[in-house]
């Protein structure tokens, strides 16, 4: 875990919500309801999923546990672009105080170190921006930086169906993507996407 540590966290993950805030700019009201890569979710349910984990892990900083509603206080408004602007503040807000050496509560995943949760967060915005061009239809390029980081990340996250003892995962089981891809497709395959197919 040195390695993903030993890094900027903080700028890393504002360049990942202003990346995907990129992305959420470009989506017009008619196309709230299009399908997206995450199974069982619209874009309008994929926009309020991003506002919650933000909320989420801004309350994870600010000492919150043992309350799973605290991940689930995303609203989209009338305005989703504007209510994604407001939780990535308060998340960048949240992760500005003295947390990155704190235990934090993520989800009911477990506790983590400040700064491996910011990099979680990380990763779940690089692949949400991915999950969401592909929705629209518009290019998408985070940047190798962000793309390398979060490799590391997700090759730390336990794959696989969920079982007795692990009944939710973070993403969908890894799909095989060959060894010389892209570092971003093979990075969407360890997290359950398949980049060839959308």
């Amino acid at each position: 875990m040195a390695s993903v540590a030993a890094v900027d966290i903080r700028e890393l993950d504002r360049r990942a919500l202003a990346t995907l805030g990129a992305v959420i700019a470009q989506i017009g009201p008619d196309q709230l309801r299009l399908p997206t890569p995450c199974a069982d979710w619209t874009l309008h349910g994929l926009l309020r999923h991003q506002v919650s984990e933000n909320l989420g892990f801004a309350a994870a900083a600010a000492g919150a546990t043992g309350d799973l509603r605290a991940w689930d206080q995303g609203n989209l408004g009338r305005d989703p672009y504007q209510a994604y602007l407001d939780s990535a503040d308060a998340m960048t807000r949240a992760f500005a105080e003295d947390v990155l050496d704190n235990s934090l509560q993520i989800r009911e995943f477990g506790f983590f170190p400040g700064r491996v949760a910011l990099g979680m967060h990380v990763l779940d915005c690089v692949v949400h921006g991915w999950d969401v061009a592909q929705s629209i239809g518009v290019a998408y390029d985070p940047g190798a930086d962000l793309v390398r980081y979060s490799l590391k990340v997700a090759a730390l996250i336990p794959s696989g169906a969920p079982s007795d003892d692990r009944p939710r995962t973070p993403f969908a089981p890894a799909v095989e993507i060959s060894a010389g891809s892209p570092a971003l497709e093979r990075l969407l395959g360890l997290v359950g996407r398949r980049p060839a197919t959308g």
